[in-house]
């Protein structure tokens, strides 16, 4: 019987992934539940003995050989003692063999439902290890139940050999696609949670990660970063405007991820339900950027305005609706790429927000060394200025370069500043 136990706790290992010793962590738990619900005064003298080489499993009660027993929990007579072990003697501490047939029903019931707690505990474990990995990825699930009522899905995934069911909530569904029960999609893991339910799966199909991953899978070139992605905006369902650089003068981006006649695109446009995507090439500037956001509809002009965030775009009058899009698609996505382009900072002389380009840049180092920054590359804390002498005077009256680094700031940084507001100036 003791070989069986042993057996069913390494096939269980072998199975589920479950290790031996947290089996065994449990079946100790349990056996001492069990016992101290018949035996609530033996506490930190019980002994539960697991050896494997041996096959054995054992309990054991410690108790102390004496004259005269007041403690019947903890304590022995001498001949009691020598019945178990022959040479006991006054003081000594003999283990007392404990049957676990003798264990009441509920107590048995009881060490039952720790073992199968355990079991769970384990495997959800498991599962929620398994599916973190994934966060932020693709996998692939089976449709196994479709709510009529409210519109949720329910999907059965899978990464190496764990499955779990994530429900597909109606907002992150493609609203135009139809899914049926025994349907194959890709789905993107947005988040892991550990509940006392178990791990909960957050899947969506309308996250923009979700395209992304796609043409990582689709397209060699993003995949081993000739190609990058640097952003993308996305109506589910409708259309999604993906901005990418090459970082290979000879690789064009475009074509890349089109493919061979359309094939690449295609694919992914097919996997999301005909949703229509845009890929334009990045630009650092942000004119040549929102021209290119606005494809296809011809640009004549483009003019930033003072704020950094807003624009002018001149486009002919009869391509006016074709800039903006249905119900304002194109222009949205042009909206929502360029805010994710156009980093903004905030100047310590005026406290205005404007484009990282625009200011030069402090930077303290990581060995705390304060020094000018021009190509905004340098590792450490950085703080921002206008090339404005007068925001330069607001800084250093109201001191806030030292307070952004908790630091004085040398003379020869207040000079190197004031030397490029008094160019920033002229010009």
């Amino acid at each position: 019987m003791n070989a069986e136990f042993f057996q069913a706790i390494e096939e269980l290992e072998k199975e589920k992934g479950i290790p031996r010793e947290y089996m065994y962590d449990k079946i100790r738990q349990a056996m001492l539940a069990a016992f101290r619900r018949d035996n609530p005064n033996c506490e930190d003298n019980v002994e539960i003995i697991l050896d494997e080489d041996k096959k054995r499993i054992e309990m054991v009660v410690n108790k102390t050989v004496v004259e005269n027993v007041e403690d019947p929990d903890h304590e022995i007579t001498l001949d009691a003692a020598k019945k178990v072990v022959k040479r006991a003697k006054m003081g000594d501490i003999i283990p007392i063999p404990v049957e676990t047939k003798k264990f009441g029903r509920i107590a048995a019931q009881a060490a039952k439902q720790v073992i199968i707690q355990g079991i769970r505990e384990a495997e959800r474990g498991i599962i929620y290890e398994e599916f973190t990995s994934k966060e932020h990825e693709i996998l692939t699930g089976v449709v196994s139940h479709v709510e009529p009522r409210n519109g949720s899905v329910s999907i059965r995934i899978s990464s190496n050999s764990e499955f779990t069911e994530a429900m597909l909530a109606p907002n992150e569904r493609i609203r135009t696609e139809a899914l049926r029960e025994g349907d194959r999609i890709k789905v993107y893991v947005v988040e892991v949670r550990n509940s006392t339910r178990g791990p909960q799966v957050l899947i969506s199909r309308t996250h923009p990660g979700l395209v992304k991953r796609l043409f990582e899978l689709e397209v060699p070139e993003i995949y081993d970063g000739t190609v990058e992605i640097k952003s993308i905006a996305r109506e589910a369902g409708s259309r999604t405007k993906m901005a990418v650089l090459s970082n290979d003068p000879d690789v064009d981006p475009i074509g890349a991820c089109v493919g061979p006649k359309g094939g690449r695109v295609a694919s992914i446009v097919n996997e999301l339900g005909g949703e229509k995507i845009d890929i334009i090439k990045y630009s650092e500037i942000p004119e040549e950027y929102i021209a290119a956001s606005l494809s296809p509809s011809e640009v004549l002009s483009v003019t930033m305005l003072e704020d950094g965030k807003s624009c002018r775009v001149v486009v002919p009058d009869n391509q006016l609706s074709l800039a903006i899009g249905k119900e304002g698609q194109n222009a949205r996505a042009v909206a929502e790429t360029m805010q994710k382009k156009i980093p903004m900072r905030q100047c310590l002389g005026c406290r205005e927000m404007k484009p990282k380009k625009e200011l030069i840049r402090v930077v303290r180092s990581p060995e705390g060394l304060i020094s000018l920054d021009f190509k905004g590359k340098a590792p450490g804390r950085g703080a921002y200025l206008c090339r404005s002498g007068e925001c330069l005077k607001k800084a250093v009256k109201s001191k806030s370069l030292e307070r952004a680094f908790s630091a004085q700031i040398p003379q020869d940084v207040y000079d190197r500043l004031q030397r490029e507001m008094e160019v920033g100036d002229d010009g």
